[in-house]
């Protein structure tokens, strides 16, 4: 199973943590444990005051790094791994450990498939829910029941719809796992 971590490093020093590990899962023979090494960035341009175009990198997140790796549903990560991502120069950590030999706990897959999809990574698939659709609401207090859509947010995956609660119309809002168009 394949979960990702983030690892901490000193800051400004992240390119070098990454090629570290890149070069270190090679050499200890963790092809098959560590999949990827990768530093959110975006790239944006500037012009300075001469009118030249620059393109600049900014770190989403400074001081870390973040790693893919197999684990294992029981145990969770690899002692061996761990050891090896621990050691590497300028690691300071994990994020999601609480030290005193502790093991991290790994990203969530709904927030990591938000930052994969920002890098462009991955793509979300396009929502085939538009405004004046007919929705059947699948599960909670409004399951079974059938509504227009108001409003789409694809990057949240959100629709909004207008229900009826004691008389008054009010604007709800339901994950798109919990609908399905009519």
């Amino acid at each position: 199973m394949k979960r990702w971590y983030i690892v901490t490093t000193y800051s400004g020093y992240e390119n070098s943590v990454k090629t570290d590990l890149e070069r270190r899962r090679i050499s200890y023979k963790m092809e098959n444990q560590i999949y990827q090494v990768l530093i959110p960035e975006e790239k944006y341009e500037v012009i300075d005051k001469n009118g030249n175009k620059k393109e600049k990198i900014n770190k989403l997140f400074p001081g870390y790094v973040f790693v893919e790796m197999e684990i294992d549903p029981v145990e969770g990560m690899n002692e061996d791994v761990w050891f090896m991502i621990r050691n590497t120069p300028k690691v300071t950590g994990f994020l999601g450990s609480s030290g005193g030999g502790t093991k991290p706990v790994p990203v969530g897959k709904d927030e990591m498939n938000v930052i994969l999809n920002k890098l462009g990574f991955i793509t979300k698939p396009k929502l085939d829910i538009n405004p004046g659709d007919q929705v059947l609401i699948l599960e909670g207090g409004f399951a079974n029941n059938v509504y227009t859509v108001l409003s789409v947010n694809e990057d949240k995956e959100i629709i909004t719809v207008l229900t009826e609660l004691f008389g008054s119309s009010i604007p709800t809002e339901f994950s798109v796992n919990q609908v399905k168009k009519i």
